[in-house]
């Protein structure tokens, strides 16, 4: 029987448990988009996790979807990043960077240039910028010619995280960011290769993952996908027949793993599981939803075939999440008002578990 504290190999690395921390933006980059000593405790302090991933790393000054997040596409950024990767290894663990590219989810105020997508068509909804919420704006369409330049955008944030010394990257492909939006029914309305048909919906995707695979391999390159998610407004009228053939595209580049999120009903998913044939990152809670995932999502999806179980927000209030979820022990609540407020506090001050004496 599968359990979630057995070791697991995924590529060359030797997961000591199946426990992943999931990708959370938290807003605590210096200026620059640089890491701070403070990203290197906070995910040190979470190294016992089989394998961490990062917050939504921009791979580009325009892919930057909200302020303070950072980057991996400077000199600069990569020095920052370094001692965050080198703190996690020396407490044991495993890091790999999330490569976000915003899309249409960004603003002027925030890169200081129109963002972009496949389509002049704003998501919904408020973005973050420096001087507070703000309407969407109208996203400039690409070119054909400049699509294959955001697909590498992609794998230049690899090399540089490999330079960085991080063990892999996960492309964002989720929650209606580039890859998610290029991916949608309803967000892309192109009418050359790149949009109307499933085949032509999924080539961004399979041309940002191919691109990263060509740059630091497959074994270092995951990918999250929210099928038949609704995030800033997109929507995917053919969920199954899309990413069955999207999964059929990846699984012949022998990516690391599909990080999927809990977006569309079980027996959809339990389907893309069994068309996967490789590693199966499953987070079983939509994100944001009231609930967070728990043990016994993790061991219901271990039953359905996922190999590893991504936590997100358990893991900002508990550091050592692993060990309560093996001792059974309680997990803290979080302070939903520190998410994105900066600073140390609700970043690095809850306690790991403190017995009674």
């Amino acid at each position: 029987m599968t359990t979630l504290f057995g070791t697991y190999q995924l590529g060359d690395l030797t997961l000591p448990n199946r426990v992943v921390m999931a990708p959370m933006t938290r807003v605590r980059a210096a200026a620059g988009g640089l890491a701070t000593p403070s990203m290197a405790t906070y995910y040190a302090q979470r190294a016992t996790a089989g394998l961490i991933v990062t917050e939504g790393v921009q791979p580009s000054l325009i892919g930057q979807s909200n302020p303070g997040t950072p980057g991996l596409h400077t000199d600069e950024q990569v020095a920052a990043w370094r001692p965050v990767t080198a703190a996690v290894h020396t407490n044991g663990g495993r890091i790999f960077a999330q490569i976000m590219h915003g899309g249409r989810v960004s603003h002027p105020e925030t890169t200081g240039t129109r963002p972009i997508g496949p389509s002049a068509l704003p998501a919904t909804g408020d973005v973050f910028t420096p001087t507070g919420p703000r309407p969407a704006p109208i996203p400039r369409a690409l070119d054909t010619a400049e699509v294959a330049d955001h697909a590498q955008s992609y794998a230049q944030a690899a090399r540089r995280a490999v330079d960085a010394g991080f063990d892999g990257v996960e492309l964002h492909g989720a929650n209606g960011y580039l890859i998610s939006r290029f991916l949608s029914s309803n967000a892309n309305l192109r009418t050359d290769l790149y949009g109307g048909s499933v085949a032509n919906r999924i080539r961004f995707a399979v041309e940002a993952v191919s691109a990263t695979v060509e740059a630091v391999g497959g074994a270092r390159t995951g990918i999250r996908l929210s099928p038949g998610g609704t995030f800033w407004g997109v929507e995917e009228t053919d969920v199954p027949e899309l990413y069955t053939a999207l999964l059929a595209e990846l699984a012949r580049l022998d990516v690391a793993y599909v990080h999927l999120e809990a977006t569309t009903g079980t027996e959809v998913l339990v389907g893309l599981r069994r068309a996967w044939p490789g590693t199966l990152i499953m987070n079983p809670v939509l994100p944001m939803a009231a609930k967070q995932t728990g043990r016994d999502d993790a061991d219901r999806w271990l039953g359905l075939g996922a190999d590893l179980i991504s936590f997100g927000r358990a893991f900002i209030a508990n550091p050592d999440l692993v060990e309560r979820l093996r001792g059974g022990l309680p997990t803290a609540p979080v302070d939903e008002a520190t998410y994105y407020q900066g600073g140390d506090q609700g970043y690095l001050t809850y306690p790991t578990y403190q017995y009674a004496a």
